[in-house]
């Protein structure tokens, strides 16, 4: 058994020299892409130990690399050693940089093209081209001789009823096969996990913090689909379920089946389809269409019926929240100061006591004091959880996965008195996110273009945040979700109604403190006096903001009566459903600010 990261370089080694190999790229993705790798994918993690959820590692015969972004800088120092891997920036110096730097020219590179984008492929193979040559592998060394290789988890599969979703798959498919005619195109690959369960109907948690089947799709112009997942897996209703024109295949069909689209022209996403897929087609004689998921836009702008559960999870989560956030108080106030794993867990525990819950929406990020300025902070890394401390801040960002939908919300709270540096600070952050939460704009408008309302007041005094400022967010799906965002990235897609995204400006200082204000808001439309409607947000999340935290007299009139209008929403919502110092506690934390 290959127990230390030492043996597993060696073996790797022996694999490069047996096969004639100068270099291996050994990315974190696997052959899905997907934001959440299942353990048994893990591959990255085996070879070296680092956990984080993006890098890549090179091995030549006589050096190693491991590269991760900045949010993991530290982190990789306390779980890669040293002596085996140098560390890299993978901004500043990506992995294919550090291969033209230590390879000679007339090596070669090994990679596993279902690790990588099409995209990817592209880009590598024009950067690499006359110096360094590409070997398209057909197996995975890591899986040749990962031999404690942990099974994948087999969900049950959850068959969604259209009352539940508002729309049949049939009627799905139906929509998605004209815009792949409009596309010039036959068929379409569908690969994106949360695109094939929403067009699907369907759901699973094959990944943590994922409701997805680990599964691949074949949509047709004439709305027949093809799916890839083991038959046995499948209820017995499921055809019905799906309505006509559907065809499962066992995995190990999927080549043949994409072989068989010869002559066809085939639509397949190169930013998030990975590189073997158009490998396999053009092999086979299909013409390949670079387009977009056909299912990113209908699955981002929800339909009535899934706006009403993405409302409704939305004030159940609440009632968690302010059970946890009441009990906070309490425990704070009687000095018992605990560590993020108890207050993570203790979260987790008043989520569950929802029967609609399926899982958290990802992994709770409970972040003490100078831990909340890592961003990405994840205190199961840690050697020791952090622990409370008096005139601090806590920042909790959290969320569920229930049957109606996803929930996404962060909570910065005032352990004892926050300093006027940190009420400056979090009054910055809480005007952007109003600034963002009070916005009406045209439609057509892009994510970018609303950003600048979130860092506005930041900016002004020579601060700002280093991450996106909103992420779209599913239906009982991925918390991440695409195509829209609200980043200074200019991607160009328009918010249109009926999409839900996070309102999440925040400010870190290093060695300090960290803040976030985050919650989910659906994007509306808006009726004026002038000469076109506008779109608007809606907030969705119903949690108090912590008071303690804000200057008052920094807030604008307009930006004070927002604050007191959301926090009489939070009381109208979630009051009923609590009770007894719950009650008690949500009752003043939700009462109207004045200015001073």
């Amino acid at each position: 058994m290959l127990t230390t990261t030492e043996q597993r370089l060696i073996a790797i080694r022996e694999w490069l020299a047996q096969n004639n190999i100068d270099a291996l790229l050994v990315p974190h993705e696997d052959e899905y892409l997907g934001e959440y790798v299942p353990a048994h994918n893990e591959r990255l993690h085996w070879l070296t130990g680092f956990t984080g959820s993006a890098g890549a590692a090179v091995v030549t015969q006589d050096k190693a690399a491991i590269f991760v972004d900045g949010r993991y800088t530290v982190q990789v120092t306390k779980q890669v050693p040293a002596e085996l891997f140098e560390y890299r920036h993978l901004i500043e110096e990506p992995a294919l940089d550090w291969i033209t730097q230590n390879l000679a020219s007339g090596s070669n590179l090994a990679i596993d093209p279902r690790m990588h984008s099409a995209a990817w492929l592209n880009a590598a193979q024009s950067k690499l081209a006359g110096s360094i040559e590409l070997k398209v592998l057909d197996a995975n060394p890591i899986d040749q001789i990962w031999h404690d290789r942990p099974a994948p988890v087999v969900s049950d599969v959850r068959l969604m009823p259209t009352e539940s979703v508002g729309q049949s798959s049939e009627s799905k498919r139906q929509q998605i096969a004209k815009l792949i005619q409009q596309a010039g195109a036959d068929s379409a690959v569908i690969t994106a996990l949360d695109s094939i369960c929403w067009l699907l109907n369907i759901r699973g948690l094959d990944v943590s913090r994922l409701p997805v089947l680990l599964s691949h799709a074949i949509l047709h112009s004439d709305a027949s689909v093809e799916f890839f997942l083991d038959p046995a897996r499948l209820p017995a209703e499921f055809e019905a379920h799906v309505g006509s024109g559907l065809s499962v295949f066992a995995p190990k069909q999927l080549q043949t089946r994409l072989e068989a689209l010869t002559g066809k022209s085939v639509l397949v996403d190169p930013a998030i389809s990975n590189a073997w897929f158009k490998l396999v087609l053009q092999n086979a004689g299909a013409t390949v269409i670079n387009s977009a998921d056909p299912c990113l836009m209908p699955k981002a702008a929800k339909n009535a019926v899934e706006i009403a559960g993405m409302k409704a999870c939305h004030i159940r989560d609440g009632v968690a929240m302010s059970k946890f956030l009441c009990w906070l108080d309490s425990e704070v106030a009687n000095h018992r100061l605990h560590d993020e794993a108890t207050l993570s867990d203790k979260l987790e525990s008043f989520r569950k006591q929802d029967p609609t819950l399926m899982d958290l929406s990802f992994d709770t990020i409970s972040a003490a004091g100078s831990n909340a300025a890592m961003c990405h902070y994840n205190h199961e890394n840690q050697p020791t959880p952090g622990q409370l401390e008096m005139n601090t801040l806590y920042l909790v960002d959290s969320g569920g996965q229930y049957l109606d939908g996803t929930t996404d919300i962060t909570r910065t709270i005032a352990i004892g008195q926050p300093s006027d540096e940190m009420m400056k600070q979090f009054t910055l952050a809480l005007k952007g996110h109003i600034g963002v939460a009070r916005a009406r704009f045209p439609k057509g408008t892009r994510g970018y273009q609303i950003d600048t309302l979130a860092r506005q007041h930041l900016w002004a005094e020579g601060y700002d945040y280093d991450h996106g400022t909103g992420h779209g967010v599913g239906h009982f799906l991925s918390v991440h979700e695409g195509p829209a965002s609200i980043s200074k990235r200019q991607i160009d897609v328009p918010l249109v109604e009926g999409m839900v995204l996070s309102n999440e400006p925040g400010y870190y200082r290093a060695d300090a403190f960290g803040i976030r204000i985050e919650n989910l808001e659906l994007v509306v439309e808006q009726a004026t006096q002038g000469d076109f409607p506008v779109l608007a947000f809606e907030s969705l999340t119903r949690c108090p903001i912590d008071a303690r935290n804000i200057n008052v007299d920094m807030l604008t009139r307009p930006e004070l009566a927002w604050l007191n209008d959301y926090h009489q929403k939070v009381w109208d919502d979630i009051s009923p459903l609590v009770e007894g110092e719950v009650k008690d506690w949500l009752r003043a934390a939700t009462q109207p600010l004045v200015h001073h």
